[in-house]
Order: structure tokens, then C-alpha cells, then sequence
């Protein structure tokens, strides 16, 4: 009994762990500060702007070049980040799916494919804009 409970537990944790998309961290709730979204530094604030426009604009034709431009607003709002606290840790939890979103993205097989993840980027700055200012 006690083996079968432990290669359940393993096998648990081994699939949670292998888990490669945003899906095991939408259940990580954003919280608001006290019912007001949270305020994200000025120094960052451009590159999140950008990468949205930039989704806003894409025209369905080239979702390499999509990836490509949106994974350079992220390495550029890391680099800018100097947040702490409790809004750096619950942006934490909108951008670190929203990383692995655009990761897919940049892995995406096809245009089929592209198109999915490319609506699930558009959420994800719909979440953004929820929690954030």
C-alpha cells in the first residue's frame, strides 16, 4: 500500500513538473491592492505597452517574427524591472504565464497552432490591464 500511495505522489509530481504550458499557473489567482489594480513602474510600463501594440497590430501573417518581437519586450521589461514587494510579486504571476505564452508562440508548429496561443496572449494582456496600471 505504502508503494502504491508513493508512485502516485511521484507520478504527481513528475507531470506537474513536466507540464510546459501556462495551464499550471492560471490557478494562480492575481490579486488586486485593495480592490485597486497595482501600480507597475514607469521603467517597465513602456515594454508592456509595446508588446500589446504590437499583438494589436500583428495581421495574421508572420507569427516567427510575432514571437520574436514580443520575446524582445520581455527580455527588455526583465532587464528594466527595479519593482519589489508585493506589486513586483503579483506581477509575477500575470507575466511569468504570459512568458511561457509567447514561448509557445515562438514554438508554435503552424499557423493553426500560432492562432491559438495568439488568443491566449490576448487574454493574458486582458488579465493585465485587470490587475495593472
Amino acid at each position: 500500500m505504502k508503494n502504491l500511495i508513493l508512485a502516485t505522489i511521484m507520478s504527481l509530481a513528475l507531470f506537474t513538473m513536466s507540464c510546459n504550458d501556462s495551464s499550471s499557473h492560471k490557478d494562480v489567482a492575481i490579486e488586486l491592492n485593495n480592490g485597486e489594480r497595482w501600480e507597475v513602474n514607469a521603467e517597465m510600463t513602456p515594454f508592456i505597452l509595446e508588446a500589446e501594440n504590437i499583438l494589436n497590430e500583428y495581421s495574421d501573417s508572420d507569427y516567427e517574427n510575432l514571437a520574436e518581437q514580443l520575446g524582445d519586450q520581455n527580455k527588455r521589461l526583465i532587464k528594466s524591472c527595479t519593482m519589489d514587494g508585493k506589486s513586483h510579486d503579483e506581477l509575477h504571476k500575470w507575466l511569468h504565464p504570459h512568458m511561457q505564452l509567447v514561448k509557445a508562440l515562438d514554438d508554435a508548429k503552424n499557423k493553426e497552432e500560432a492562432a491559438l496561443i495568439i488568443s491566449d496572449l490576448k487574454k493574458s494582456f486582458q488579465t493585465y490591464n485587470t490587475y495593472f496600471r
